[in-house]
């Protein structure tokens, strides 16, 4: 591949989707990652089936960019369609195929024709691309009721390596081997889950119609940190058991694996979007950080928190601070990489400050924090100069707003009139807390 192709694609992201910033900051991040161990993408049977366009053209980009992943696919529709031709009834028991020599000879002859469909849709497109549908996953029968449903019991991924090494991306069909060489049918998200963490790829990313996971309005929720959101979603009614399912499997493997390996949801079409810049485009799973809350300075790191603060703004904090900002509460990621501060000295709760560490953005420590901060400040103000570069976030989290020339101020929960005229005046009189002048 030429350079200038590699230069022809970036310049096309760039172009719609994020800053030069942001590209470089991900493709540096990504591609150091022993360049081997970059990504594990799981596509499902119904992507395969009705977006194979955007799945080539997102895989293309990767490669294009330097980036070659590995990719596990499924092929449940297709399977259930094939059985309902061949008039052989499906079995499910607790929502798992029950899988008899029968059915597996059908899953078999679907699995290894859709890895070989998506192999040939890839090269097609110039993307070089290996067919994998046996000797990578050693199993043992899961169960008798089951059948021959394949429990991983370990991963032999040295050739899904060596074929990323040479630049061809590796698909992987969910088919197994028990020790005496019986063929075994195996769930693709479990086989993706455990070539996860047996890699430890920087990112694992699911690929759904939905484009992520949905909240009990359907709609999209961006970001998850285990460690503050996942026993609160798994007793929602609203979340779906196939979906709670794969919640919980993301759970074990972000235990198992190092907190660099996160987890992304998203669409076909918005991989690029989701892996390279800030925003994203589907839900991010992560380990995350705890957050800490804090009622006076006393209690927290004010070294840490000032070095957190200059470097997100890139200005030096006034020296008297501290002693001059009246705390209400303050919320600290564990490892000071993101934080709120939120001050009482107005009738109401003042957003002082919101940052987020530069090599943090991207992970949902953010939003995380800043959820925290809202569960406990229903009603809230704060202002953000005019030019600052997450305004976007703020329109989108504000009731309300008033644009000025040097202030943007928002509000969130406030309904009077004359008190949101007290507060916006409020905003704009407050003297700067940062100093003039660039770090050295």
């Amino acid at each position: 591949m030429t350079n200038h192709k590699v230069k022809e694609t970036i310049i096309r992201l760039l172009n719609n989707m994020g800053s030069e910033n942001e590209i470089r900051k991900y493709l540096k991040r990504f591609s150091s990652n022993e360049g081997m161990k970059f990504a594990i993408i799981k596509v499902g049977g119904a992507i395969l089936k009705d977006d194979i366009d955007n799945l080539v053209s997102s895989l293309s980009f990767l490669q294009q960019v330097g980036l070659t992943p590995i990719v596990v696919h499924g092929a449940g529709p297709q399977l259930n369609e094939q059985l309902e031709q061949e008039r052989i009834e499906a079995q499910f028991i607790e929502g798992k195929r029950v899988t008899n020599s029968e059915v597996l000879k059908v899953a078999r002859k679907v699995f290894i024709s859709e890895n070989h469909n998506l192999v040939n849709a890839l090269k097609n497109t110039g993307v070089d691309a290996a067919s994998f549908y046996s000797g990578v996953f050693e199993c043992a029968l899961e169960s008798e009721s089951l059948g021959l449903v394949g429990s991983i019991q370990s991963v032999h991924a040295h050739d899904l390596i060596e074929s990323v090494r040479n630049g061809a991306i590796p698909v992987v069909s969910p088919l197994g081997e028990t020790e005496q060489g019986q063929i075994v049918n195996i769930n693709a998200d479990t086989a993706t889950l455990a070539l996860a963490k047996t890699i430890e790829p920087y990112k694992v990313v699911f690929l759904t119609s939905t484009g992520g996971i949905l909240d009990a309005d359907e709609k999209l929720i961006p970001a998850i940190s285990l460690q503050n959101d996942y026993h609160y979603l798994m007793q929602q009614s609203w979340l779906y058991s196939g979906m709670k399912l794969k919640l919980q499997q993301i759970y074990q493997l972000l235990n198992h694996v190092s907190s660099a390996t996160s987890v992304s949801i998203t669409k076909p079409s918005l991989v690029a979007k989701e892996l390279f810049t800030d925003r994203g485009s589907g839900t991010l799973v992560n380990k995350g950080e705890k957050i800490y809350q804090f009622d006076n300075w006393q209690e927290l790191s004010k070294v840490k928190l000032t070095n957190l603060i200059e470097s997100s703004f890139g200005y030096h904090l006034q020296p008297n601070y501290f002693q001059k900002t009246q705390l209400h509460k303050a919320y600290v990621t564990e490892c000071y990489r993101a934080a709120t501060i939120v001050t009482n000295d107005y009738a109401i709760p003042y957003l002082d400050k919101f940052v987020v560490e530069d090599s943090a953005k991207g992970e949902g420590l953010g939003t995380a924090v800043w959820n925290r901060m809202l569960l406990d400040n229903p009603q809230l103000f704060w202002r953000a100069s005019a030019n600052n570069p997450i305004n976007k976030f703020y329109f989108s989290m504000a009731d309300g707003f008033i644009r000025g020339k040097l202030w943007n101020v928002f509000w969130r929960g406030i309904n009077e009139h004359s008190l949101i005229h007290s507060c916006v005046q409020q905003a704009m009189s407050r003297p700067r807390t940062v100093i003039s002048g660039e770090l050295s």
